[in-house]
């Protein structure tokens, strides 16, 4: 979302594929399955890394690892590991398509994977989900969403945000009050002119927009959009607007809420705790403490167990 970035798991020095493989090889052979050399392993090593040992392995031992991790593994636990192995817009793609298979169609998701990315790794999404599933992801996506949601997440989608423009305060005066004059300003609300602003504009751009319009009509624009929009959409609009403010905060939210009340979704946690390791998982834990005075580790640790809980704990780091 920002240049900022704060990864949990850099990859090691001194890395080599080969002995990598052989001790996973060595984990996985014979009675019983040694989990910990697993997560010691993986947990540690970077994405671009663990492709590098799936290559040695099937290499050295004419296996693939993905199948072997599968058949010696089992729950939530092996849902982490499965994550770490997979080419990061690879596992996103199966997400998406996930969600989005079968009886209804988790927004959710959608909202998580399309409406928090960047340009480039937008780029990267639809590239490999056409390749993997053989059909356009907006093609998909379109049949599985309407009205203005499905408007806003296709100029997403179709990479309508212009990451080149570079900045421009009159730009901005003129889009809050555009903002200001399809929503507030009026009776009903004129939803395209949010869709269009807020998947056109690059990050920096909105930063400035959304001062501009606090500045003009005295509230925040999320407050405008929550008063203003209601459904899909207002949780479309409000994570592109949380992110550009503050990305960690946001997923930080989301893992708290994946947590909250009866049973916890452990997809939403796996999912952004391996997709975010290696990108702002340090902020991430950071905000956590700061919004609910609790570490991202000890609510972690107390809604799971076992192997499972130890891999995530491994790639939040240390404290």
């Amino acid at each position: 979302m920002s240049p900022h970035r704060e990864p949990t798991v850099v990859g090691v020095q001194n890395f080599n594929a080969a002995e990598d493989a052989a001790a996973l090889r060595a984990a996985m052979k014979g009675f019983g399955t040694d989990e910990e050399a697993i997560i010691a392993i993986l947990t540690t090593r970077s994405n671009a890394q663990r492709q590098a040992i799936s290559q040695a392995f099937t290499h050295e031992y004419g296996r693939d690892i993905i199948e072997d991790l599968k058949s010696e593994l089992g729950g939530h636990f092996e849902d982490v590991i499965i994550a770490l192995m997979t080419p990061p817009a690879e596992y996103l793609c199966r997400e998406l398509h996930h969600c989005m298979e079968g009886m209804g169609t988790d927004e959710q998701v959608l909202v998580e994977i399309l409406c928090t990315r960047t340009k480039p790794e937008i780029a990267d999404i639809v590239d490999s989900y056409e390749r993997l599933y053989n059909r356009p992801l907006a093609e998909h996506m379109c049949s599985e969403t309407s009205g203005d949601f499905r408007r806003l997440l296709t100029l997403i989608v179709t990479g309508a945000r212009d990451e080149e423009a570079g900045v421009d305060h009159a730009r901005a005066a003129e889009a809050a009050q555009q903002l200001y004059d399809a929503g507030e300003a009026k009776w009903g609300t004129d939803e395209e002119i949010f869709n269009k602003i807020l998947a056109h504009e690059s990050f920096a751009q909105l930063r400035l927009i959304f001062e501009a319009y606090k500045e003009l009509s005295g509230r925040t624009i999320e407050q405008a959009i929550k008063a203003e929009i209601g459904g899909e959409l207002k949780d479309a609009l409000s994570a592109i607007v949380e992110c550009v403010e503050n990305a960690a905060a946001w997923f930080a939210q989301r893992l708290r809420s994946a947590m909250q009340g009866a049973g916890t979704e452990d997809k939403t946690l796996v999912r952004i705790i391996a997709s975010r390791a290696e990108i702002d998982l340090g902020a991430i834990k950071r905000e956590y403490e700061r919004l609910y005075d609790k570490t991202l580790e000890s609510d972690i640790s107390g809604e799971t167990s076992g192997d499972y809980k130890r891999a995530l704990v491994a790639l939040l780091g240390p404290a």
